[in-house]
């Protein structure tokens, strides 16, 4: 369930930082009982951000990079035509 705040509660900074913390989810802040705000952690935001999907490829392929996990893309692709006969 969602968490919804009212905007003065805003006020408690220390309180809102913890919370998104703890709940790993957005946090809804209304005003006037309509909704203004949504609040964050930044693990939460990059979980949301469009190109989380894309950075986290991103930072695999830099990783088997490093490992040393990587195959010429030619040799593999002779590969796969031998071993399926295409």
């Amino acid at each position: 369930m969602p968490q919804i705040l009212p905007i003065k509660e805003l006020k408690d900074t220390a309180k809102i930082s913890q919370l998104c913390e703890e709940s790993n989810k957005p946090i809804f802040i209304t005003k006037n009982g309509y909704g203004n705000l949504v609040v964050m952690s930044m693990e939460v935001y990059r979980q949301f951000s469009p190109f989380s999907h894309i950075m986290n490829k991103i930072e695999e392929g830099e990783t088997a990079i490093v490992d040393g996990r990587v195959r010429d893309g030619f040799e593999m692709i002779a590969e796969k035509r031998a071993r399926y006969d295409i």
